[in-house]
């Protein structure tokens, strides 16, 4: 498995551009796209199709995707049982904060003890080491968080500290799942930005069920 790339950004910013973010193959044109300034933390409702289907797409060599998009529903119920649900994406550059500790910093940086708090996050890869770290803090103080992470592909997978870190989120309680064909679905129905007035159909690529399972073969080795 091939770890996050300094290429990501290449990819980024070429997509941002308008550009063929799976045709970089220009070292030239490489060059110059990576030695564009760092992008700060993103945040917003909707992101890019191009962003969408190059940075979440489960392929098993993740060359050219080092950076992390993380999509989120909130829901909050109070004790009367009203819920109220806000969602949106992160998305980070590894210069700064990652998307996972973003999330944290800005999204949800304080918790009401009177509310009780259902987190979902649908992420292009899952933690590091260091993210699953802080995850692991937050839920040691906040007992009225509950966080599912679903997860495109699995980060540096075969490094034992990652490893050891993805099984002490599963014993603090976090629920940890590779994304399904159809979590892919409603990410880019929730989450990708449509044509004005129009909604398009789903495409899956050629292999999303194959690496589907291949990756949650992965996590349930780890996680046993």
């Amino acid at each position: 498995m091939a770890q996050k790339e300094e290429a990501a950004g290449a990819a980024g910013a070429a997509s941002q551009n308008g550009e063929d973010v799976e045709n970089l193959d220009d070292p030239e044109k490489l060059k110059e796209l990576i030695e564009l300034p760092p992008f700060e933390i993103v945040t917003g409702e909707r992101l890019p199709v191009n962003y969408f289907k190059f940075q979440f797409r489960n392929v098993e060599y993740s060359s050219g995707r080092n950076k992390t998009f993380l999509c989120y529903v909130v829901e909050t119920q109070a004790k009367g049982g009203q819920v109220q649900a806000t969602r949106g994406y992160l998305e980070d550059e590894h210069a700064t904060n990652h998307a996972e500790e973003a999330f944290f910093n800005t999204i949800l940086p304080s918790f009401d003890p009177a509310l009780r708090y259902n987190v979902t996050w649908y992420v292009s890869s899952s933690p590091c080491a260091a993210c699953a770290d802080r995850i692991l803090r937050t839920l040691g103080k906040t007992k009225n968080l509950r966080l599912l992470i679903l997860v495109g592909r699995l980060f540096m997978w075969e490094e034992p500290e990652v490893q050891a870190a993805l099984r002490k989120l599963k014993e603090a309680g976090c629920r940890l799942r590779i994304m399904k064909p159809q979590d892919f679905e409603y990410v880019w129905q929730n989450f990708v930005e449509q044509e004005e007035g129009e909604s398009k159909a789903f495409e899956p690529w050629e292999d999303i069920q194959e690496n589907f399972l291949y990756y949650e073969e992965k996590l349930a080795d780890i996680l046993k």
